[in-house]
C-alpha cells in the first residue's frame, strides 16, 4: 500500500538493517518447505490461499506455512531476516527496500488491479470526479492506497484533497459514516465495498477499470532464496490462478472458508467482483506496463526516486517456468 516517504523510509531502514546482520537460512530439508509472511490476512490475498487450501503447492512438492506480519514493513522484515523465504504485500516496499541496497526482488504476481472503488449514496449526482469537489469523502486512514489513488485521481483531474472534506477513518470502518449519512461519498476496498452496495449504496467509479493493469500485490524473495523451492511455489502460485478463472464456484468455497466471520453473500459478491474486473490476474506473469503505472504513484508520493529495471526488478525465470509447465 502506498505510504507517505518518510514512514516508508524508517520502517525500511530498520528492514534493511535487519537484514545486515541475519543468520543465512539454514539449507531446506528434502521434503521441500516454505514460510510466507502476508501483510495482512486479506480478501485481496484469496490467490494465496487457493494455492494452500486447494493442494496446489502440495501438488509441487512444497509444505507452505503462513504467516500474518500485521503490516507490509513486517513482511518484508520477516524476509530480510530470514525467517520467511517469501512475503505478501504491495511491490512498492521492495522496489524502495531493493533501491536502498536490499537484495529482494518480486517473483510473482498476486493483485493484478488497482482494487480501490468510490461509492456514493443512491440520491448523489455523480458523473465524474469532479462532482465530488465540496463534499464530505470517507476514505481510509493514510499511509493506504485507497486514499494515496483518490488523491492521484484529483491531482489527475486538476484538483487536490483541499478541494474535498476529506474524512479519514480506520480501514474496514469506511461504511460507518456512508450509511449513517455524514458523508455521501466513500473511497472503499473489498469487502467494505460489497458491504455498502448491500445497503443500498452505489458503486461509481472503479480504479481497476480507470487504470487497467497495476502490480497492486506480489511476491518477493531475496534473491538468495532456494531457486528449487522458489520455482515450486510460483508454480502452485500459477496453478491456483488458474484454477481460480476455471472453477469460480470452488474459488468462492474457499474464500468463504478463509473469512468465515462474513456475511458468505459478501464474500461472494466480492470475489465475483473482483474475478470480473481482473483484479485477480490470470497468471502469475507482471507486465512492464503494469509494474510502471504503479510505480509511478509512488514516485509521485515521494516513496521511489525512479523506475526500479524491470528486467532484473522482476524476476522472470520463475514465472517462465510456472507458464511452461501448464
Amino acid at each position: 500500500m502506498a505510504i507517505p516517504a518518510r514512514k516508508m523510509l524508517a520502517a525500511l531502514t530498520t528492514a534493511v538493517a535487519v537484514s545486515a546482520v541475519s543468520i543465512a537460512t539454514p539449507a531446506l530439508a528434502a521434503n521441500k518447505k516454505a514460510v510466507i509472511s502476508q501483510a495482512f490476512q486479506s480478501m485481496l490475498y484469496l490467490p494465496l490461499y487457493v494455492a494452500i487450501d486447494g493442494g496446489f503447492f502440495t501438488k509441487e512438492g512444497l509444505d507452505v506455512t503462513k504467516q500474518t506480519a500485521g503490516s507490509p514493513s513486517a513482511a518484508l522484515s520477516a524476509v530480510l531476516s530470514g525467517s520467511a523465504d517469501f512475503s505478501l504485500h504491495g511491490p512498492e516496499w521492495t522496489a524502495v527496500a531493493a533501491e536502498k541496497g536490499a537484495d529482494v526482488d518480486v517473483i510473482a504476481n498476486v493483485v493484478n488491479g488497482a482494487a480501490v472503488w468510490i461509492v456514493t449514496s443512491p440520491d448523489s449526482k455523480f458523473t465524474g470526479i469532479k462532482d465530488v469537489k465540496g463534499q464530505t469523502v470517507v476514505s481510509g486512514q493514510m499511509p493506504t492506497t485507497s486514499t494515496s489513488l483518490f488523491f492521484k485521481l484529483l491531482k489527475e483531474n486538476g484538483m487536490s484533497p483541499a478541494d474535498v472534506k476529506l474524512s479519514q477513518v480506520p480501514l474496514g470502518s469506511e461504511i460507518g459514516p456512508l450509511v449513517a449519512g455524514q458523508s455521501k461519498v466513500a473511497v472503499m476496498y473489498e469487502p467494505g465495498l460489497d458491504q455498502a452496495v448491500a445497503r443500498g449504496m452505489k458503486v461509481v467509479l472503479g480504479f481497476p477499470k480507470l487504470y487497467g493493469e497495476y502490480a497492486f500485490s506480489s511476491i518477493s524473495a531475496k534473491r538468495s532464496v532456494d531457486p528449487d523451492v522458489a520455482a515450486r511455489f510460483v508454480k502452485g502460485m500459477e496453478q491456483a490462478l488458474v484454477f481460480m478463472q476455471n472453477d469460480p464456484t470452488e474459488t468462492l468455497a474457499i474464500a468463504r472458508r478463509e473469512f468465515p466471520s462474513l456475511d458468505p453473500e459478501i464474500v461472494n459478491a466480492a470475489v465475483k467482483r473482483m474475478l470480473n474486473e481482473g483484479v485477480y490476474p490470470k497468471n502469475v506473469d507482471i507486465t512492464p506496463k503494469a509494474l510502471t503505472v504503479a510505480m509511478d504513484t509512488q514516485i509521485s508520493l515521494g516513496n521511489l526516486k525512479q523506475q526500479p529495471n524491470y528486467s532484473t526488478f522482476i524476476v522472470q525465470n520463475y514465472i517462465h517456468q510456472a507458464l511452461a509447465a501448464k
